[in-house]
Parts: structure tokens; C-alpha cells; sequence
């Protein structure tokens, strides 16, 4: 039996949604988040290598800056258009203008809350504002988007013949913002619906995320017949932020089976760029982008997606769909499957009573509230295998030294055995713990690994406190491991957490 889902996935099948993705104008709001001109232009690049068809550069009427930043994008010669924001003032107007955006987006409120307490303007005159800023921003020959701010709590009958006054008027698209985020997706779907039956000019969306709706109620507006979204990475935004482009855009090929030009397999990719620009971390538990995203700890959900990956996951979205990669995490829940193919992949073969043996352990280590990193697997099952070192250690650590001041960039030296080989390498950090990891990963040579997971806990008291380092480590590959160090001093702790996790990479076969 088909289960309704599909009847909603066949009716937009194949449908080109437009994104529209206000990142660098409604992310940078975002409270706490600045953005220099140098890191907008980069997040717009990446946007345009991400397939994003619109891109709201900025509000260039709100700073010198800020239009310098719009303009600037605007010369990049990007293959995305580039939108600005202005109110329906001339000023904001003429200042979209004299950057060279391709698109206004032009906007007024029209709620009697917003339209009485802020702008202080009758029915009357906020339609006539409206009229006179698209018939202007099309008579200096750009493309015009209006905004009716505010529009979930606008009178309907009101809203319809502000939107029908603006069409007549040659605007080439209107949005329908959920400013403050109170609409449900049934109201959303409702209300778009009776738009769309109104007005015969393309619908563009922007859900905010106070009730944490933002993008089912995207989602539903597409249903009704919206034909394009906007959009922020991360989420981010006003508030609880917007609508997030990962969830909408996947939502969108993944359940509905719609199309959008959005080029998935960077989706983490840019998510990880924008996370670390704005320094807005993502939660773990993040949909699509987050670290958990597709991991799985539960023995019976490992045990499922070792055999059949669908089993435990959408299935219509993969991974690799998104430049995301499957983790097996080990801990309290962990099942027997895989536990074992942690071991296989690292070359130990335990008997089935040895098995059990070394999961009974690794659960003990969960049960204390622990992280299992793959230094403690490997260190159990040799232990319980009787199993000696699997190998010569390809890095042996033998001095480290850092330095660091008021006046001194962090610079680290490390001295290592690499292979037999005596190797010396210098680093400069944004501290001593960067620096050092930094050269570490320099005396490898061509062999290239990442860190993607840090953490730093006190197990003991007072200011010589042993600090325990726990890092997960990536290769080229994408194959990755985590390891542990104790050490009272932090650098070391690091350090050493790291050469350990990349000699268990190197375990498995790999030479540097």
C-alpha cells in the first residue's frame, strides 16, 4: 500500500524550485556574527560553486562597508545573480542600484502591528509606497522582488491586493515572508494557495525558525505552489534564524523528487566554511551537515546498516549525497557486527569468545560516561587477543618544544622518527596546541590527514591538572580514527593524542 508521502512526492516531481539564498544579508544578522568583506566574498563563491541561483549579497543603504561588500561581489563575476535589500525609499533604492545588483528586493511591512507601531503608515499610503518603488526599481531596468513584511499576520484580502497592485506594476517576483515565525505549515499551505490563485507572478518564500518550522513550512509552500525558497546556510539568521539550505534543498530531491540547480556533494563542505566564518558551531545532531548526522552507535542500527545501509537511514538520501561520510561510533549501545569490523579493518581477528569479551569491555567504558576512541579498542582486543604491537610504530615522538608570548607568534618544533627516519619540522599556530598539531601534520610529508574532532577535559584538580586529549583524526581517504593522550601539559597531551591516531591509520597498511 502506498502511503500518502507518495501521492505528495509525485505532485512535484521533476518541478525546478529556485534558491534563493540570503546568507550574507539575514545569516550576517545573526546576533554576535560579522562578517569582513573579505569572508563575504568568499562565502559568495562558494555559494556559486554550490549551484545557489540567488544570492542576497546585502542591505548596501546600512553601511559604507556594507555596500562596498555588495559592489565588490557584484564585480566578482559570479554566475549566480546578486540581489540587495531596500526599503521602499529611493535612497535604499538608488544605493541596490549604484552597486549594479541584478535584483532589488524591495520591502514594506503590511501587518497592523508592524504597520502601525513602526512605520506609522495608513493601508492607504503602504500600498502606494509599494507601487512606487517596484514601478522605479523597474524603470532603472533591474529585476524587482517585493516583500510584504510580516505577511503570515497580515489581513489576507489586504495582503492579496498589495501582492495584485505590485504585479500590475511589472514586478518580476513576490515573497511571502513568516517574519516571526508563527505560521504552520497547514496555514502556509493555505495561504500560498490562495495567492497563487490571485496572482500570476512566480512566489518566493522566507520562514523564520522561532517555532522551529521553518523549513516544513518551506516545504509546504512549495506544495502550494511557491517556485522558489530562500535560504541560509547553517540555518542561520534573525532570532532562531531561517530556513536551513541543507534540510530544504534535500527535502526537496530527496522526498519530493523536485529539482533545483543546488549541487549536493557540497553542501558539508559549505556548511563547514561558513561554520567556521561566523564561528556559529553546528550541533552534532545538526540534520544532513552535523558530525551525527550519519553515525550510528546503537548495536542494533549498526548491525542494520552493515548490512543494508537503508535499514537505518532515508536510503533516498545517502552520505555521499551530501559530502557527508558514515561513522560507526563505539560506546555503551555498540553491537557485536561492529565492534568486529572496527578490528577487521584494522587487521585483529578475535575468536567469537574473544569477542564478546572485548564488547563487554568497551561497554564497561560506556557505562562510566567515557568516549571509546579506537586507541582503547586496539589496546582491548590486543590485550584480550594476547596479541603483540601489530607493527612498528611509524612515528616515534622524540622532543617537542613550543613558543609562545604577548609578542611571539606560537611557533612549535617537533623532532621525530618517521619510518626510521629522524625528521625536524616548524609550525606557527593561532596557539601552541595549533601550532604543534600543525607541525606534525608537516613532517608527514605527502601524507595528508585532518583533524576533525578535538576535546580537552581536566581529570584532576589544581592548576597541574592532567589534561586528557581526545582527537579524531581523517586521512585523504576519508577513513577515519580517534585516539587519547594524559598529559599535564596540554601541548604534549595533544600531541601525542595525534601521533597515536595517525600510527593507527598507518596500521592499516598505508606508507608515508
Amino acid at each position: 500500500m502506498r502511503g500518502i508521502v507518495f501521492y505528495v512526492i509525485e505532485s512535484l516531481r521533476n518541478k525546478h524550485i529556485s534558491i534563493f539564498d540570503t546568507t550574507l544579508r539575514d545569516g550576517e544578522q545573526t546576533p554576535g556574527v560579522s562578517l569582513t568583506s573579505d569572508e563575504k566574498l568568499l562565502i559568495a563563491q562558494q555559494l556559486d560553486k554550490l549551484g545557489v541561483d540567488i544570492i542576497e549579497a546585502g542591505f548596501p543603504m546600512s553601511s559604507d562597508g556594507e555596500a562596498a561588500s555588495v559592489k565588490r561581489i557584484v564585480d566578482a563575476g559570479l554566475g549566480l545573480q546578486v540581489c540587495g535589500l531596500a526599503r521602499v525609499i529611493k535612497s535604499d533604492i538608488d544605493t541596490c542600484l549604484g552597486c549594479g545588483v541584478d535584483m532589488v528586493h524591495t520591502f514594506v511591512s503590511t501587518s497592523d502591528v508592524q504597520r502601525i507601531s513602526t512605520i506609522k503608515k495608513s493601508r492607504d499610503e503602504v500600498y502606494r509606497m509599494a507601487i512606487d518603488a517596484v514601478e522605479y526599481i523597474k524603470d532603472h531596468g533591474a529585476k524587482c522582488m517585493f516583500s510584504a513584511m510580516d505577511a503570515t499576520r497580515t489581513d489576507v484580502d489586504y495582503l492579496i491586493n498589495i501582492y495584485k497592485g505590485v504585479e500590475a506594476a511589472h514586478c518580476d517576483i513576490i515573497n511571502v515572508p513568516d517574519t516571526v515565525g508563527v505560521s504552520v505549515p497547514s496555514a502556509t499551505y493555505k495561504l500560498i494557495r490562495e495567492i497563487a490563485v490571485n496572482v500570476n507572478i512566480p512566489i518566493d518564500v522566507h520562514c523564520h525558525n522561532d517555532f522551529g518550522l521553518a523549513v516544513a513550512n518551506s516545504l509546504a509552500a512549495v506544495e502550494a505552489g511557491a517556485s522558489q525558497v530562500q535560504v541560509t546556510i547553517n540555518g542561520l539568521g534573525e532570532r532562531a534564524g531561517n530556513a536551513d539550505l541543507a534540510e530544504t534543498v534535500m527535502g526537496l530531491h530527496s522526498l519530493y523528487g523536485a529539482k533545483t540547480n543546488i549541487k549536493s556533494q557540497y553542501i558539508v563542505e559549505t556548511s563547514h566554511l561558513v561554520e567556521r566564518l561566523t564561528e556559529v558551531r553546528m550541533p552534532p545532531t545538526m540534520p544532513i551537515v552535523g558530525e551525527n548526522a550519519f553515525a550510528h552507535e546503537s548495536g542494533i542500527h549498526t548491525h542494520g546498516v552493515l548490512v543494508r545501509s537503508d535499514t537505518f537511514e532515508p536510503g533516498v538520501m545517502t552520505p555521499e549525497m551530501v559530502g557527508h561520510r558514515r561513522r560507526i561510533v563505539l560506546g555503551k549501545h555498540a553491537g557485536k557486527h561492529a565492534v568486529k569490523q572496527s578490528l577487521e579493518c584494522a587487521g585483529l581477528h578475535p575468536t567469537d569468545e574473544q569477542l564478546n569479551d572485548i564488547l563487554k569491555r568497551v561497554k564497561d567504558i560506556g557505562d562510566k560516561g567515557k568516549r571509546v576512541t579506537d586507541a582503547d579498542l586496539y589496546a582491548i582486543a590486543e590485550s584480550i587477543i594476547g596479541t603483540a604491537s601489530r607493527g612498528k610504530q611509524a612515528i616515534v615522538l622524540k622532543e617537542v618544544s613550543v613558543m609562545t608570548g604577548n609578542i611571539i607568534t606560537p611557533t612549535a618544533t617537533v623532532k621525530a622518527t618517521v619510518n626510521g627516519e629522524e625528521r625536524l619540522g616548524a609550525n606557527v599556530g593561532v596557539g601552541p596546541v595549533d601550532a604543534a598539531l600543525k607541525t606534525v601534520a608537516g613532517i608527514l610529508g605527502d601524507y595528508k590527514v585532518k583533524v576533525r574532532d578535538f576535546r580537552i577535559e581536566a581529570i584532576s584538580g589544581g592548576s597541574d591538572a592532567l589534561a586528557e586529549v581526545i582527537i579524531g583524526v581523517e586521512d585523504d581517504k576519508g577513513r577515519a580514527v580517534s585516539a587519547r593522550a594524559t598529559n599535564e601539559d596540554i601541548v604534549m597531551a595533544s600531541v601525542e593524542a595525534l601521533v597515536a591516531a595517525i600510527n593507527q591509520l598507518l596500521s592499516r597498511g598505508d606508507k608515508i
